[in-house]
């Protein structure tokens, strides 16, 4: 059984953590075809929007103990490897320059909490449940959990989540600002592709532009992020999107986005 599943339908990848058994728990394999999936998305001008949501019952619960991944300290090349799987999931999901939906269908905890956190949008159902964990084991957290979340909930809220490694229902989450909305169980496959198609339907450059902002934000002196939002909105005015959208608009219909 593949670790992951990868489906296309009008502009959305999804990309499913295939291990349903164990509430989708990180093994080695499904720690390297993550990263492996969505950069072959972000390669990939067919895809508009990445969703990436568990098999089953869970989201990912965090590292499978039964199976642990290798830390990076078995050969030369791992030993020097200063990001190890944990980092390449946050990093994928930040260097794609499409909207990720982090579609939470259950339990996301520790690695899998992280990889919540990594999404632009996160969507979570209402029987769901977010938790760090670390301190449960004996263990400071990864995956960029303590970059992510702090900007997401503020530095104060992050310690009491992490120190206390309790759970958080979507309700919660969502007052948090962790969660865009929260969808019912019963219809959460079908509210999370409607939501994404709106996202499949909108502007590409516009989106991969706006998300290099974003990234940029909080280390960037506010004249040089000025200077990167201008050069960025040039970039949309001289776009045949940005035309389209023009056009759109004086003929009171929607924009069909062609990505150019």
């Amino acid at each position: 059984m593949p670790a992951i599943i990868t489906t296309s339908a009008g502009g959305v990848r999804t990309i499913t953590l295939n291990r349903p058994e164990r509430l989708n728990a990180i093994d080695p394999e499904l720690a390297e075809a993550l990263p492996r999936a969505v950069d072959e998305a972000a390669c990939s001008d067919d895809v508009r929007v990445v969703v990436i949501t568990g098999a089953g019952r869970g989201f990912c619960s965090g590292l499978d103990i039964s199976t642990p991944p290798r830390l990076p300290e078995s050969t030369r090349v791992e030993r020097l490897d200063p990001l190890a799987w944990v980092g390449r999931w946050a990093t994928a999901l930040v260097a794609c320059e499409k909207p990720v939906i982090a579609a939470v269908n259950g339990v996301a905890a520790g690695a899998g909490f992280g990889l919540a956190l990594a999404a632009d949008i996160r969507l979570i159902a209402a029987g769901a449940r977010l938790t760090a964990g670390y301190v449960r084991r004996a263990l400071s957290p990864d995956a960029g959990v303590t970059y992510f979340l702090p900007r997401l909930v503020g530095a104060s809220r992050a310690t009491e989540i992490l120190f206390t490694g309790r759970d958080i229902d979507a309700v919660e989450a969502e007052r948090l600002g962790l969660a865009a909305a929260v969808l019912p169980d019963d219809v959460f496959g079908e509210q999370v592709a409607a939501y994404a198609a709106r996202f499949a339907a909108g502007p590409p450059l516009a989106f991969a532009l706006t998300k290099r902002l974003l990234a940029s934000t909080f280390d960037a002196p506010l004249a040089a992020q000025l200077e990167r939002e201008l050069a960025y909105l040039k970039s949309c005015f001289a776009s045949a999107d940005a035309a389209e959208a023009l056009r759109a608009f004086s003929e009171k219909r929607m924009p069909a986005f062609s990505g150019e």
